[in-house]
């Protein structure tokens, strides 16, 4: 019998449940979500499009998915939820691999029990997932992410430059300067990070806001472009980088150059509370009562 909407195009993230406790297993019981997806891209030896595509959003749909996996494991009890920006495997996560059957099944029974829960609200059952939006009815922490790339990508050019210009003085630099120059290989400002009083940096840094992906070449001319001007570089973008920008990011014998890709710069906006506030709500732990459900 054919599969449903929900249980093919829309859960195709379902795939990533066992590779993703294989993952944090293999980074030591925790992880960045950028250490995990990129362990899990490299564990698979998923291609460049596959990692890079992304959803009409600008969020890479491969990360997403990812994402999804995570929210689904943690309502399962295998990683801890409660970390902020690092995921971790719970002892239960860390005793459980996952065969694609097994992930197949726990996904259905967190379907059951949210359209339960939905139903118990007398609210409108959809069984359709969308992995780009909150699942079967219930949201998770990640919701606003989506509509914050957004928001960043209708900003005009010189007010993306500002914002990063705020984000990097909020995060310890200063001397901060957009210079909004054209015809400078690519640099949109610099500024100096103070490691200590008798040790600090100057950095230049560019703004690229827009859906595509960075290559290396980007990252190649951009360095070429600060060649001799300063110490370090950083980019930038709403979008994401591919495999081969990040390698030649870090390549020996040149620069380095940081890379903020959209996730990130998200990630930071969150810590800063910069453009975000949080918010403090309270979900129903159906799990905790079960004892207590018996006479």
């Amino acid at each position: 019998m054919a599969e449903t909407g929900a249980q093919s195009a829309g859960a195709q993230f379902v795939r990533y449940f066992g590779p993703l406790l294989d993952a944090l297993r293999a980074l030591g019981g925790s992880g960045t979500p950028g250490e995990v997806v990129d362990r899990i891209a490299q564990d698979l030896d998923l291609s460049e499009d596959v990692q890079t595509e992304l959803l009409d959003s600008g969020t890479p749909r491969f990360r997403n998915q990812v994402a999804w996996a995570r929210f689904y494991l943690a309502r399962e009890g295998m990683l801890d939820a409660s970390k902020h920006g690092i995921w971790t495997l719970t002892d239960a996560g860390r005793a459980t691999t996952l065969a694609p059957k097994q992930a197949r099944e726990i996904f259905l029974k967190w379907v059951k029990i949210f359209a339960a829960e939905r139903k118990a609200k007398k609210q409108k059952v959809d069984p359709e997932i969308d992995e780009s939006a909150p699942a079967s009815g219930s949201t998770t922490p990640e919701d606003y992410r989506e509509g914050l790339t957004t928001l960043l990508l209708t900003l005009p050019a010189p007010g993306f430059e500002r914002l990063c210009q705020r984000l990097l003085r909020e995060s310890g630099f200063v001397q901060v300067t957009v210079t909004g120059r054209s015809g400078d290989g690519g640099i949109d400002g610099h500024g100096t990070l103070e490691i200590n009083p008798l040790v600090s940096f100057k950095v230049l840094f560019q703004c690229k806001r827009y859906r595509d992906v960075v290559t290396p070449s980007h990252v190649r001319d951009f360095r070429g472009a600060m060649q001799g001007r300063a110490d370090k570089g950083i980019i930038m973008t709403t979008g994401a980088f591919t495999s081969e920008a990040r390698k030649e990011a870090v390549r020996d014998g040149v620069p380095p150059i940081e890379l903020i890709d959209g996730q990130k710069m998200i990630d930071m906006m969150a810590t800063l509370e910069l453009g975000v506030r949080p918010v403090t709500t309270y979900e129903i732990d159906e799990q905790f009562f079960d004892e207590f459900r018996s006479g």
